[in-house]
């Protein structure tokens, strides 16, 4: 099957992640990321309905923004939103439209009283209906640093592999300590792991993230160095950079994740180091 991440052992390979809009106008957007295209990277990772918010759907944008651009894009399946019926009718339709690899989870959590589907999978189920259905199929590594839960995940990912995962993509890494840990947890496992890179803008960005994301710690000289910036987006970027230069040293690929569609810092993230 082909797809641009089956040539990951051979090839560093950077995805770019994307919030498809609000609403069902999916222009700006489109026009934004067709400016970045020419940027030195493989293809895009288009999130679905982060935070349990909904957002356009992730298949249509997906499919849109491949012939706005010509670059490829990897289609985030949650099983939070669809049941078996559901997930399988997207992944046909996801093949009918040129999508050859999705990355497979869990999703964040809904709110309290939201509707639970009938049929309910779970993301092992998720990645052998995708791997059935003919996609590359990636999963998701969260090592939860806020409760030391590298170990427990380790063996989840031993499950999705077993299932059919073909690589992993982390949550956001920002430290050499954290991504060597990743490493040597995950080797025994044999599969390409693309590493997170969510970049900082501000220091009350670096904050909520820290405090109030479950899956993201960040290291205290790091909020620091951004408390004593003299231009706080300026040290996320290069903070940026040093982390896409970690996740060179030990990892297959790096997928950065521009925050607010601030998709203007790509070309100073991904310049040659």
């Amino acid at each position: 099957m082909s797809s641009f991440l089956t040539g990951i052992q051979n090839e560093f390979i950077i995805t770019i992640e994307v919030v498809p809009p609000e609403g069902g106008n999916p222009g700006p957007l489109l026009n934004e990321l067709k400016a970045i295209s020419t940027l030195p990277f493989h293809g895009f990772s288009i999130a679905s309905n982060p935070i349990a918010k909904p957002r356009m759907s992730a298949m249509v944008f997906s499919y849109l923004l491949q012939n706005h651009t010509r670059k490829p894009a990897v289609l985030h399946c949650c099983i939070r939103d669809q049941n078996r019926t559901g997930m399988q009718a997207l992944l046909w339709g996801a093949r009918a439209l040129k999508i050859d690899s999705i990355l497979a989870m869990t999703g964040d959590r809904a709110k309290a009283g939201d509707v639970i589907l009938n049929d309910p999978m779970d993301v092992f189920g998720l990645i052998r209906l995708s791997r059935d259905s003919g996609f590359h199929t990636g999963a998701v590594l969260d090592f939860r640093p806020e409760i030391n839960g590298l170990k427990a995940e380790v063996r989840r990912l031993e499950q999705k592999k077993t299932a059919g995962a073909d690589y992993i993509v982390t949550q956001p890494v920002y430290d050499t300590e954290t991504a060597m840990a990743i490493h040597q947890a995950v080797k025994h496992l044999e599969i390409p792991v693309i590493m997170g890179i969510l970049p900082l803008i501000s220091i009350r960005h670096a904050r909520f993230l820290h405090e109030k994301v479950a899956g993201i710690s960040i290291p205290d000289y790091l909020i620091g160095r951004m408390e004593k910036a003299k231009s706080p987006l300026n040290e996320g970027i290069e903070q940026a950079k040093a982390l896409l230069n970690i996740s060179r040293e030990w990892f297959s690929g790096a997928c950065v994740m521009p925050p607010f569609n601030k998709f203007h810092i790509l070309s100073k993230i991904l310049e040659a180091p």
